[in-house]
């Protein structure tokens, strides 16, 4: 049993409070988990029984564990992304409030090792990248270039971009602008610091990529985490939680939702925006992976209300991560608003990505090859399926509409970090649950780093997983 340390200058509740977030964060405690008693607690640190009790109220003031009233004190089953570090001010300087999860951690690492498999990058794989040929640009012409560039964007990748929209948001709204962005976490960082203040708070589907995002604490911003089912966030839950009045703003993926790849149905689409129209919540759109589309798109939010959602959009998923340009598409003063404060912040975005993006938006060959990419998709997801159902004693899924994930589910007992530690040992880099929420039983795949010869020794090793896991349990 971990024992206070005499040498340490911080006081003693302090002390297990760090080594009690340290146990939550390891997942030897999981949410739902009860803690010994207070008694037990004193006795196992070698305390008195108010130390402990100081610990556990700074504890649950800070949103890591419940105390309930003949129930014991157990683990909050509420994201561990909204959690805070209470961190005494002399170690401020010295120690961040946003902490990498150390599974992430190992995950990156283990990423590196050539044997691996990674499915975790959020990327498609190079050899599946349309490439193109980018002209060579004297300093002149970049000089010229520069003259184009307004605090907004490059126009003539502004000009592009509008095209693009004008094929698959159809609206009659002539009051939208457009906002380059570096990348579409800049544009929520931006609509963020734009829209919200100090404590509010912003409502997302209950598993979402934003949780992974170490943004929200350091602005002072709460996430709030809405059910979802195969139609997207349930509407009875979000209204529940618009009448309390705590929720300012509403972000989701409708389209391939980020971890689970969900779809949401276009009765589940207006019903959201008749609820958010209701309760005036502005809604940002995430529609990064729309160029990776494999079925007949339905309407987007921002087509069925222009005036009412934010649209965000994306090369980055299409071109790689290293490509970071996305953009904001929302009303002419809001975006002004935007590009001020982007200005005043200085978050400039780099002339280069913005050329390199305008020539391959303009080559001839750029629909031939998207076209030429989602076949591929098409023939990796459909051989994905096909596997998987060798699996479907163990796994659960659903099928895909398009992006790039797989969202598994295990049928049996509740995975802990240390059986989601085989997938690592095993050489299989892929993304839990409990890095996007408070699940513990789901995983995100990135199918398209997977070619057909690689899926073979992915679902071998993910068969043997299986068995491991299972043995290890039956012997509990």
């Amino acid at each position: 049993m971990w024992q206070t340390n005499k040498k340490d200058v911080s006081p003693l509740y302090q002390q297990i409070i760090d080594h009690l977030i340290q146990v939550i964060q390891k997942g030897d405690l999981m949410p739902g988990d009860h803690l010994l008693s207070e008694r037990k607690l004193a006795e196992a640190y070698q305390v008195n029984r108010s130390t402990v009790v100081r610990a556990l109220d700074e504890l649950e003031s800070y949103g890591w564990i419940e105390r309930i009233r003949g129930s014991g004190t157990r683990v909050l089953e509420s994201s561990i992304h909204n959690r805070q570090i209470p961190t005494p001010f002399i170690r401020l300087l010295g120690r961040s409030h946003s902490k990498e999860d150390p599974y992430t951690i190992a995950l990156k690492r283990k990423i590196k090792e050539p044997t691996t498999l990674d499915l975790y990058t959020g990327d498609l794989p190079i050899d599946l990248i349309p490439n193109f040929q980018f002209p060579q640009l004297s300093w002149e012409e970049l000089i010229d270039a520069e003259q184009q560039l307004t605090t907004t964007g490059y126009l003539p990748l502004k000009a592009q971009i509008q095209k693009k929209l004008a094929r698959h948001i159809q609206h009659h709204s002539s009051n939208q602008k457009i906002l380059i962005t570096s990348g579409s976490t800049q544009g929520i960082i931006l609509l963020l610091q734009t829209l919200l203040q100090h404590g509010d708070c912003i409502g997302t589907e209950a598993t979402s990529f934003l949780y992974s995002l170490p943004i929200f604490s350091p602005l002072g911003i709460e996430l709030q985490g809405i059910k979802q089912d195969n139609e997207g966030i349930d509407c009875n839950d979000l209204e529940a939680k618009l009448q309390k009045g705590k929720i300012k703003l509403l972000y989701l993926n409708p389209n391939f939702q980020n971890p689970t790849s969900t779809t949401m149905s276009l009765a589940r689409r207006q019903t959201i925006l008749d609820l958010c129209k209701k309760y005036q919540i502005p809604i940002i759109e995430d529609d990064v992976f729309g160029d990776l589309t494999l079925q007949t798109p339905l309407p987007t939010l921002k087509e069925l209300a222009p005036e009412q959602v934010i649209y965000l959009g994306s090369f980055s998923k299409l071109f790689s991560s290293r490509i970071k340009i996305g953009w904001i598409y929302a009303n002419a003063p809001l975006i002004t608003r935007l590009a001020q404060v982007k200005n005043q912040t200085e978050q400039e975005t780099d002339l280069l990505p913005q050329l390199l993006l305008t020539a391959a938006l303009t080559d001839s060959a750029y629909e031939p090859k998207h076209q030429a990419l989602l076949s591929e998709m098409r023939r990796r997801s459909e051989a994905f399926t096909t596997k998987m159902t060798a699996l479907a004693d163990d796994w659960d899924f659903s099928p895909i509409e398009g992006g790039l994930y797989y969202w598994l589910t295990w049928k049996h007992e509740r995975l802990s970090r240390k059986d989601w530690q085989l997938f690592l040992d095993y050489h299989l880099a892929l993304a839990p649950a409990f890095l996007f929420g408070d699940s513990t039983n789901q995983c995100r795949v990135n199918y398209t780093r997977l070619s057909i010869e690689q899926q073979v020794i992915f679902f071998d090793k993910l068969q043997q997983i299986s068995q491991q896991i299972k043995t290890t349990h039956a012997t509990r």
